[in-house]
């Protein structure tokens, strides 16, 4: 089996760098802005709706993460809430990456549906 290299697989996340960037800074999580495809800049597809719901209004319990081959979905999550609470980088950029890496490494996340 080939090793994933990042982008295509996550990178290791350790608590130190979810809370505080830990040796890594959020950069080193991310996709430069100018290698992310258009369509994950701007709301009205999938995965940037999605990023938005989560980021603003969380998923509710239930939410079903469905990874690709070969990605490991535990590592994914983590690596994407790293992106996600950090203060470095502008909001956009961030939205943007998260939508992106999360259209590599899930080919679809079912979100139930709760009444109010």
């Amino acid at each position: 089996m080939i090793a994933l290299s990042f982008p295509h697989a996550p990178k290791p996340v350790t608590g130190l760098d979810m809370a505080f960037g830990g040796a890594n800074t959020v950069r080193d999580f991310m996709v430069p802005m100018s290698q992310i495809p258009p369509e994950f800049h701007r709301s009205g597809g999938k995965w940037a709706d999605l990023v938005s719901r989560w980021f603003f209004r969380g998923l509710p319990k239930g939410t079903e993460f469905i990874p690709r081959d070969g990605i490991d979905e535990d590592a994914a999550l983590r690596h994407l809430r790293t992106i996600m609470v950090s203060f470095e980088s502008k909001h956009e950029h961030k939205e943007a990456c998260v939508a992106y890496l999360m259209s590599l490494w899930f080919s679809d996340v079912k979100v139930p549906v709760v009444s109010p």
